[in-house]
């Protein structure tokens, strides 16, 4: 339970950060690998970069997107997920591998949420998609628990000196979805219209939705 900076250490991994020189050896594998690859010309790295990029950030976080628009719109529904969250995000369609046992961990004016995997990169696939790079880095995985306000800052969320920050560790048994905090002035707009201001980071934490404005 224990705050983005000119250059943010974490976002993205950027190419100057000594992390992004020395990989993990798995990920030493995935890049022998796309080389190869690339060499015999069997895939095109743009085109790959583009597949990677939807994944990460469009097609898997808009399932999140939908059920967090879903409980800031139907109380019954909230209550579901409070209760059993695995199953009120299975009533979506949404499941499987990497989310079988689900938590939904809600932000109020009191509490702001984080979700940190400490030890590897567990992450919530069904419903934000593939990990960010930021979220596998030992940057992140060490300084959310250690410095949560920092890190938030550098991602460029500050928040009121009186609301606490839990941070939440994910495990291979338990994956979490942050619940954000519906923005004001959203009375009157359907899940669809509530969805487009959901985040991937809001759904990590590291971020806020979209004010009505913005979109």
């Amino acid at each position: 339970m224990t705050q983005r900076a000119h250059r943010n250490p974490m976002q993205h991994d950027a190419p100057d950060h000594p992390h992004s020189h020395l990989p993990s050896e798995p990920a030493l594998r995935v890049k022998a690998l796309e080389t190869l690859l690339t060499e015999k010309g069997l895939i095109d790295p743009a085109a790959l970069d583009e597949i990677i990029d939807t994944y990460e950030n469009k097609v898997g976080p808009r399932n999140g997107a939908a059920v967090v628009a879903r409980a800031w719109s139907d109380p019954a529904y909230l209550q579901r997920l409070r209760d059993d969250a695995t199953a009120a995000i299975a009533e979506m369609g949404f499941g499987g591998r990497q989310g079988e046992h689900m938590v939904v961990v809600e932000n109020t004016p009191e509490t702001h949420n984080m979700v940190v995997c400490t030890l590897c990169s567990c992450y919530p696939w069904p419903v934000l998609g593939i990990p960010p790079g930021w979220y596998k880095s030992d940057a992140y995985r060490a300084r959310a628990v250690r410095e949560p306000r920092k890190v938030l800052a550098e991602f460029g969320v500050t928040l009121p000196d009186g609301q606490a920050v839990r941070v939440w560790d994910s495990t291979a048994e338990v994956r979490y979805l942050v619940l954000p905090v519906r923005p004001e002035g959203t009375e009157g707009f359907d899940t669809e219209a509530l969805a487009a201001l959901v985040t991937r980071d809001s759904m990590i934490g590291t971020g806020l939705p979209l004010s009505p404005e913005a979109t």
